[in-house]
């Protein structure tokens, strides 16, 4: 496991190609996590050595795509490997076809038309557009996010200032979300139409020469490599 701790937005870079996979807080055995791998007085400083700002300027400058795809939680996945990751986790089918199919919730399917109709939307607008701002819909919304994340059907692809401003204290800057067709082709990230199993073969010789043998198992069985 990587031991050396990085400090600027260039070894972040670096060490994402390196890797390959790199989730927020630990969660791959004997594999770093950004949180791990920086120094901790760097955090929520507001200046460009700030980790939690890079998690969004990653995927906006198309260093790496980035959202809660494993797990639920924030990862980040370098260009090399995202396409293998897309096809293995994501579908071949229209969400207008999965959601016929019972396979995507109405919430979900809502959210996916307005970031199609407004690629990098931000949190607050999205919310105000499919007309889940209220406090009793905050989790519906948090869950359907996460399901198209989960499903690649969408990114999180930065970071804007909120165009809906609810009190004089909430002008603060909120992730924006993309689809992730959009996203890709934006950031010049080939598509490829490869059948899963192949995918799955890529994927892990690409993974056998960045991750450590306990990591290897570990994203193995996440992506049943071997199945």
């Amino acid at each position: 496991m990587i031991q050396t701790k990085i400090s600027t937005y260039k070894e972040a870079v670096q060490l994402i190609n390196e890797v390959g996979i790199l989730p927020l807080s630990p969660l791959i055995p004997h594999h770093p996590s950004l949180y791990e791998i920086t120094f901790g007085e760097q955090w929520l400083t507001g200046t460009e050595t700030d980790p939690w700002l890079w998690r969004t300027r990653l995927p906006s400058d198309g260093a790496a795509a980035y959202g809660k795809f494993i797990k639920k939680k924030p990862i980040l996945i370098s260009r090399e490997l995202f396409p293998w990751v897309k096809v293995i986790l994501g579908s071949n089918r229209s969400i207008e076809v999965r959601y016929q199919q019972g396979l995507i919730s109405n919430d979900a399917l809502v959210l996916y038309r307005h970031i199609r109709e407004e690629e990098g939307i931000e949190t607050r607008s999205l919310r105000l557009k499919a007309r889940m701002h209220g406090k009793e819909m905050k989790k519906t919304f948090e869950r359907s996010l996460l399901d198209l994340q989960e499903t690649m059907d969408i990114v999180i692809s930065g970071a804007k200032e909120s165009r809906i401003i609810l009190d004089v204290n909430s002008a603060w800057k909120s992730t924006s979300f993309e689809s992730t067709d959009h996203w890709m082709e934006n950031v010049g990230i080939l598509q490829t139409d490869i059948h899963v199993e192949l995918a799955k073969k890529e994927l892990k010789n690409c993974l056998t020469g960045k991750c450590s043998v306990e990591a290897l198992g570990f994203l193995n069985k996440l992506f049943q490599l071997d199945s």
